[in-house]
């Protein structure tokens, strides 16, 4: 079974993390991860790219950290693929699927309204994971729940507070008969706590959806008491 971090931040792309792209794909391998997915906070989201740039600089300067991962993981073994976090007032959306070239030819994905976004990278056959659906921070006004608009919950997330965000999202999946993922959502290089586990190769982000949609992947979580 390959072990897969479905959900990290590097410097370059995201205002909030802190460390580099080269610096996490050395974290994750050394946590025992054979693969990682680098998936930046998007343009509406706490994106460390200036929104002022033309188009075509700010996805090269947005992917910068997913370049940066995959140069060093080529190097030291571990497999890098690229994906993003889409923001949706505080609700976040994990897109994969979809490679820098086709973000780059597509500008539109930061000026239709969500909905018209999350339809657009179904239609390109990319897939959503909605990310820590039940996560209640000061900066999420309103928890939003479209469950015929994604493929996927992130039933594990790491950076939840609280257990109940994760156990009210494993709810949520299971409700609906959604498939789970799992993800560290980590900022940093030295901590490694989600994913998941897939007999199945993934070569790039364009492997990915399969794996979500007919839900053949193992969780990594720790073990926690189920609140509710």
């Amino acid at each position: 079974m390959k072990r897969w971090e479905t959900h990290a931040h590097t410097l370059e792309g995201s205002a909030c993390a802190t460390a580099s792209g080269s610096d996490m794909a050395h974290g994750c391998k050394a946590a025992g991860y054979d693969g990682m997915f680098v998936t930046d906070h998007f343009y509406h989201g706490n994106t460390a790219v200036d929104r002022n740039l033309p188009w075509e600089e700010w996805v090269q300067r947005f992917c910068l950290g997913y370049y940066h991962a995959k140069e060093t993981g080529d190097r030291i073994g571990l497999t890098v693929c690229f994906g993003w976090e889409y923001s949706w007032e505080g609700n976040d959306f994990l897109t994969y699927g979809l490679s820098p070239q086709w973000l780059l030819a597509h500008p539109e994905t930061v000026t239709l309204s969500p909905v018209d976004y999350l339809k657009l990278i179904r239609r390109s056959g990319g897939c959503i994971v909605h990310a820590h659906p039940f996560r209640e921070e000061a900066y999420i006004p309103m928890i939003r729940l479209l469950p015929a608009m994604v493929d996927g919950v992130e039933v594990y997330n790491g950076g939840n507070r609280r257990p109940e965000y994760n156990t009210r999202a494993r709810w949520y999946a299971e409700s609906y008969g959604l498939p789970q993922t799992s993800g560290t959502d980590t900022h940093q290089s030295d901590w490694f706590s989600g994913g998941i586990l897939t007999e199945r190769s993934i070569r790039s982000t364009a492997d990915y959806p399969e794996i979500v949609k007919n839900g053949i992947a193992g969780l990594i979580q720790p073990e926690t008491d189920p609140i509710f």
